[in-house]
């Protein structure tokens, strides 16, 4: 095309552009439109006076997957214990409103979950599938085992994709959870913790107490124990350990390694196909709902009042536990600002295209929509790169 030509083929995408824009400004403030949540909670749920800290790109921001859950793909929750993971795997198996729901009995605590006209199933998570990669598996434990255990379960010569979320929770709130969870008798002393093709050996990864379990733990021991998985578990779960020799802490210096495993986790969290946090239940459903195109039945509750919730500790314990997770409270502040950010950017993205007067579940379903190409088409702020 000459350069007359490339303008001439400009115009009329420019045009529908500020069309579009101009639409939602003059008419959609008095649009009755309900394609979209205009539900308060999720405005009460920001943080007071919230100021993004990072500059992410669009493509970090937009979040959205085809995803096909008549084909061949496959949601993996990596669940972090303490996170709200058990609730919102109920979400997932309970609470979808799909056309083959999946079919849980009383008294069984797994639900086949089946793809529409299959006996394959799209969830691979402890209520669908069981522990298949071990107890709690992390991020290196999933990433080597699900490809391989989706094949063997399920023979098929097409290509999976494989679509990872997680949960994220406050460190310290976190931290405590997982106390009060352990002194009532909890370990996950079978875990695996597989990486590079083995598990730790005790010299590695020494326990922090003996007998059969942990319980009456008193805060400060369950704080005093050097190997204790509890500090730092958030960015630990969500890191490529390989980098950093696995558990075999000689393979570098303690500095390099928190910064190594630190960098990884971000990067390995920012690239998941989803994550929600905690502490902002209607935002982490609405956010999952425009990610892949499905719709819950029932609204999620915010439940403040958890056992963590109801511990009372001092000040300098505060700060020691903060220490303690101090790499988790760096992921924590990413994650938060990043998870703000993307729900604020699918609202104004979404704001714009119900101005066409559109639903956003009406371009699509779970079937492999083709809303997401119509998004990107509505960039709303400077690439930062």
């Amino acid at each position: 095309l000459n350069q007359t030509e490339k303008h001439m083929f400009l115009i009329p995408i420019l045009a529908v552009l500020l069309f579009m824009i101009g639409y939602q400004y003059i008419c959609l403030a008095g649009s009755n439109f309900d394609g979209f949540y205009r539900d308060q909670d999720l405005e009460d749920e920001y943080p007071p006076k919230f100021l993004p800290k990072f500059n992410f790109s669009d493509r970090d921001l937009l979040r959205h997957v085809e995803f096909n859950i008549k084909g061949d793909d496959v949601i993996v929750f990596l669940h972090i214990q303490k996170t709200g993971g058990t609730t919102f795997g109920r979400h997932l198996v309970r609470n979808i409103r799909l056309e083959k729901p999946c079919d849980c009995k009383p008294g069984q605590k797994r639900c086949t979950c089946r793809r529409p006209g299959k006996k394959e199933s799209w969830l691979f998570y402890r209520f669908s599938t069981g522990w298949s990669c071990g107890l709690h598996a992390d991020w290196t434990e999933l990433t080597n085992c699900v490809p391989a255990i989706m094949e063997k379960k399920e023979a098929q010569k097409n290509r999976r994709n494989f679509y990872y979320i997680t949960l994220l929770r406050d460190p310290v709130s976190r931290y405590l959870s997982e106390w009060k969870h352990v002194q009532r008798g909890a370990t996950w002393k079978t875990s695996l913790h597989m990486c590079d093709g083995r598990s730790p050996t005790q010299d590695e990864l020494p326990t922090c107490y003996q007998g059969d379990d942990w319980s009456d733990v008193a805060l400060s021991e369950f704080m005093d124990c050097p190997s204790n998985l509890a500090n730092n578990r958030q960015v630990r779960m969500l890191a490529d350990l390989s980098l950093v020799g696995c558990y075999n802490l000689s393979s570098m210096n303690e500095s390099e390694r928190s910064r190594t495993l630190l960098s990884s986790a971000k990067t390995n969290l920012k690239n998941m196909a989803f994550y929600g946090l905690t502490e902002f239940q209607r935002k982490t459903q609405y956010l999952f709902e425009r990610t892949f195109h499905l719709r819950f039945i029932s609204a999620f509750t915010q439940i403040n009042s958890t056992r963590a919730a109801s511990v009372n500790v001092a000040k300098d314990i505060h700060r020691r536990i903060e220490a303690l997770n101090s790499l988790d409270m760096q992921l924590y502040d990413f994650a938060k600002d990043l998870f703000l950010q993307r729900t604020q950017d699918m609202l104004e993205r979404l704001n714009l295209w119900a101005g066409l007067g559109t639903p956003w579940y009406s371009t699509g379903g779970a079937g492999g929509g083709g809303w997401a190409s119509l998004l990107r088409l509505l960039p709303l702020r400077p690439d930062p790169r």
